[in-house]
């Protein structure tokens, strides 16, 4: 079982250099958690994509019903979050001394706890720094 992030979910919608290995690391998982938090992040990007003149109105919307899919296929479970993500988070950002992180990066890994998952797949090399300082498994996939 594993945690996803933003930066890989969003390599399984948009094509690009690591969307590859993103897509291999899944397949060998029996398990791939999106949390609300991940949900939302990944549409709130891929709008701002389109506003943002990066991709047209119809792709976006191509986008958008590409992510609800991944609901009805394995082995994705799209899954809620408590409102104690936000104390965990603010633990964790207090007792980590030495290495800052975007909020929503430190809520992700509030998630994890919250949901007891210790492994995230992830293309973001602060987040897997960050989530190895909690002794969480980190997988960068294309990137290590």
């Amino acid at each position: 079982m594993i945690y996803i992030d933003t930066s890989s979910l969003l390599k399984l919608l948009h094509l690009e250099p690591e969307s590859g290995a993103v897509r291999t690391a899944v397949s060998a998982e029996a398990e791939v958690i999106v949390s609300t938090l991940a949900e939302l992040e990944t549409r709130s990007q891929l709008k701002a994509a389109w506003h943002g003149g990066d991709c047209t109105k119809a792709r976006y919307l191509a986008l958008v019903r590409q992510l609800d899919a991944l609901r009805e296929l394995e082995p994705f479970r799209f899954t809620g979050l408590p409102g104690t993500v936000f104390t965990t988070a603010i633990r964790q950002d207090r007792d980590a001394t030495r290495l800052h992180l975007r909020s929503l990066d430190r809520l992700h890994l509030g998630a994890m706890e919250e949901l007891g998952l210790t492994r995230v797949l992830t293309n973001d090399w602060k987040l897997a720094l960050a989530a190895r300082s909690l002794g969480l498994e980190a997988v960068l996939p294309g990137m290590e």
